[in-house]
């Protein structure tokens, strides 16, 4: 067989010459088969494919292209699907195995953006984010790490928002449980951890150091820690943003520098035994700390908003409201507040009915309100003060968000303020319980704060004071064990007090 074409390709040589053997080719093949092409030149490609050439042209060879798909369809892409059904599997089992969905953050339905969240809080989160988790470079200044420190009373929703952030960025949240920790754990090794709880929850950090981007770890309710366990983050939280830690049973250095991960410690001012807890020097040093508790610069009038803005799905009244139009509701809380209608307009209807009992349910929700922002503001005062320098109990009624959802809950348009104030004093009545021998001295306080102590409430108040003052004067000379000393030392300062009374009484004459 001669073939005229120079540039016949040699692969089809053997199948010319098996089909002559063959003897399979008609002696007409010729007028049977056209005479055809089997590559061509393809031009007019954008791209970089490796089966381009330098003028975009794809080089078709028919015969090789259609090698190349059968086996493709009968192999290549049969074991890609092998693949990935395998992958899924194990991925599914992996992430049931680490409870992944556990560490997803979510929102609870009765999350309320409110104006102190949008002004204030979010833009001090969102600049202490961006902080740590933006990349290091060799100019990057080591200030610019750190970590967010959350501090304020129980209630507050630091774990609440925290979740929300969380949710907003798209990363895992994963959020330790101080109170499971315990005092007693201070090292990052889960098998030195006294129990199974706490053992869990020091795995959740070393599983956070492991994933090692994307993640906030959030160690919530510090208070309950030992404070060598928290410094174990110190080293995390500078230039060098490396820790420490053992995963699966093999110590382990974690260099997260450039990585997207956030720490946030959250707690409040007295731990479980009424002892305020510190957060170890070199730790404060790095961190942003904030009171979301407490008013910060000028943000009273929008800190005041909030106890409102969030206690309007507690109450079965303005439920409905809560589901309206963002202006519809500022606009009728300016109108509970200066009983002025004139110009008030609102983009959705309500009934005159609808109207009035709103408005009567938030003015009692401003007496409430003001009420628990007293036992708030008492509340920090008192946690800040050393006991060193008290002249009074400490006082620890709280005057949280959680407070007032559940006063506001029971609050109803028909109340009138008796009934209003029998309400507030019951809730504290019951709230002072759980602080057995201190539930009589903290009610006192608070009656004392809102202008509610009767004359009789009033001498005993003065009484329970004046013995603190002494009591706090001799402690630590053994009195309560029946010290001699200390018994004559008290005596004569009682005596002391008996004669500066009566000179005070002689000067007023």
């Amino acid at each position: 067989m001669k073939n005229s074409d120079s540039n016949f390709d040699k692969d089809y040589i053997k199948e010319a010459a098996a089909l002559l053997f063959a003897e399979t080719l008609p002696s007409h093949a010729s007028f049977l088969y056209p005479q055809a092409s089997v590559k061509q030149n393809i031009s007019g490609f954008a791209g970089a494919h490796s089966l381009l050439d330098e003028d975009g042209n794809y080089h078709l060879d028919y015969n090789a292209f259609m090698q190349k798909m059968q086996y493709h369809a009968t192999h290549t892409a049969p074991l890609y699907r092998r693949y990935h059904a395998l992958r899924q599997t194990h991925t599914k089992s992996f992430a049931e195995t680490l409870r992944l969905q556990e560490f997803m953050p979510k929102v609870l339905s009765s999350f309320v953006r409110n104006r102190l969240i949008n002004e204030l809080y979010l833009p001090i989160i969102g600049d202490n984010l961006a902080k740590q988790i933006g990349t290091v470079g060799e100019n990057k200044r080591t200030d610019l790490m750190g970590l967010l420190l959350l501090i304020s009373p129980p209630g507050y929703g630091k774990t609440t928002l925290m979740e929300y952030v969380a949710s907003r960025l798209g990363i895992i949240f994963m959020k330790i449980n101080g109170p499971a920790i315990g005092h007693q754990v201070t090292s990052l090794d889960p098998d030195e951890a006294p129990n199974v709880s706490a053992r869990e929850e020091v795995n959740k950090i070393n599983l956070a150091l492991e994933m090692g981007d994307n993640v906030m770890i959030y160690l919530d309710d510090i208070q309950h820690c030992n404070p060598e366990l928290l410094q174990k983050f110190i080293s995390l939280c500078d230039g060098q943003r490396r820790m420490e830690g053992v995963y699966k049973g093999k110590s382990k250095t974690y260099d997260l520098r450039g990585k997207k991960v956030a720490v946030v410690m959250a707690g409040n001012p007295y731990t479980e035994s009424g002892d305020k807890f510190q957060i170890p020097d070199m730790l404060a040093n790095r961190a942003d700390t904030y009171n979301l508790g407490d008013i910060i610069g000028d943000t009273e009038a929008a800190f005041r908003m909030s106890y409102i803005e969030n206690c309007l799905t507690s109450n079965p009244t303005l439920n409905p409201l809560a589901a309206r139009s963002r202006k519809d509701i500022y606009q009728i809380i300016r109108i509970a507040e200066t009983d002025m209608r004139e110009g008030a307009s609102f983009e959705e209807s309500y009934s005159a009915e609808e109207l009035n009992a709103y408005i009567s349910v938030l003015k009692k929700l401003f007496t409430v309100r003001d009420t628990i922002l007293n036992v708030n503001l008492e509340y920090i005062r008192s946690a800040a003060q050393s006991d060193d320098y008290r002249e009074e109990p400490p006082f620890k009624l709280q005057g949280s968000y959680r407070n007032m959802n559940k006063i506001a809950e029971k609050i109803a348009p028909i109340m009138n303020e008796q009934e209003l104030r029998t309400l507030i004093v019951s809730h504290y009545e019951n709230e002072s319980q759980t602080l057995t021998s201190g539930a009589e001295a903290n009610l006192l306080k608070f009656k004392q704060l809102n202008g509610l102590l009767s004359e009789e409430e009033a001498q005993r108040w003065e009484s329970i004071k004046e013995t603190f003052r002494k009591n706090n004067a001799f402690k630590g000379m053994g009195l309560e064990q029946g010290n001699e000393f200390a018994l004559v030392i008290a005596q004569m300062s009682q005596l002391g007090d008996g004669l500066l009374g009566i000179q005070k009484a002689l000067t007023k004459k």
